[in-house]
């Protein structure tokens, strides 16, 4: 059988989604707690691999197994065996040809800011603090020039390993709730730390360091070291993962938190 879950995690304690050597990862806790209710070995394939600290909303992983299980049961059973950071969210049988990574068509990521000269108590984690005012409006107006296909070299982390840094944003909004700036982004995919270093360079010009031209121009140059510090991991989630409507594959509501699915 093949399985695919809809997953939430809260990465703050985690070193990234990836199982690595020695340290705590999402990919791992998931794999031993479906491995318990398999009771066989399980690897899971994903749909996108969230760094160190980035949270999942909407993340969707994959995994092939000889176990005959009820889907409840991979829900229950395996949430039942997991920490409270991280929880299966739904579960469905899939077709051979589903996978979660390469069947995808988009992924959609929200980070939260909150903009405030002291740090809030409420929520200290899950967002990223920025001690200074904000103006979401010039933030939204400098995204939009990020819209379509282009060369993201200029937001691309130098130890990103995809073979282009060609990808197609679909859309990018920055709205304000209260004291919280959201900035939704969604494209076909993502090169390492592309939605961070946006952000960064969003907060550049939402402060009035930067005009609002300045990530047109930071996007032509293709230069990342032309454009701001990379943003804190804290406030970001994966929040979607779009799939051709044949596969029949669950939607979440988005979040995260307190955020309603349509922003706009």
């Amino acid at each position: 059988m093949k399985i695919a879950l809809g997953i939430e995690y809260n990465g703050q304690h985690y070193f990234g989604w990836q199982r690595q050597e020695k340290v705590r990862s999402v990919q791992e806790t998931l794999e031993n707690a479906l491995s318990f209710v398999a009771n066989e070995k399980i690897e899971v394939f994903c749909a996108g691999r969230t760094d160190s600290g980035v949270h999942g909303t909407g993340q969707v992983v994959h995994f092939e197994t000889q176990a005959i299980r009820p889907e409840k049961a991979w829900a229950f059973g395996t949430n039942a065996n997991l920490p409270d950071d991280i929880a299966v969210k739904w579960a469905k049988a899939v077709d051979d040809e589903f996978h979660a990574r390469f069947s995808a068509t988009a992924r959609r990521y929200r980070y939260l800011l909150y903009s405030n000269k002291l740090r809030s108590a409420i929520l200290p984690a899950g967002i990223t603090h920025c001690h200074l005012p904000l103006n979401a409006e010039k933030m939204h107006q400098a995204g939009q020039f990020l819209l379509g296909e282009h060369d993201f070299s200029s937001f691309r982390a130098a130890q990103c390993q995809s073979n282009t840094p060609w990808r197609n944003v679909h859309h990018l909004h920055v709205v304000q709730k209260g004291e919280y700036i959201i900035v939704d982004i969604q494209a076909n995919a993502f090169v390492h730390h592309m939605v961070r270093n946006i952000v960064g360079s969003l907060i550049e010009v939402g402060a009035g360091h930067q005009p609002i031209e300045w990530m047109k121009w930071l996007l032509e140059q293709r230069d990342r070291k032309l454009a701001a510090p990379t943003a804190k991991p804290d406030g970001l989630y994966l929040v979607k993962v779009v799939y051709p409507e044949k596969f029949v594959i669950p939607e979440n509501k988005l979040g995260p938190l307190f955020l309603e699915d349509r922003l706009i």
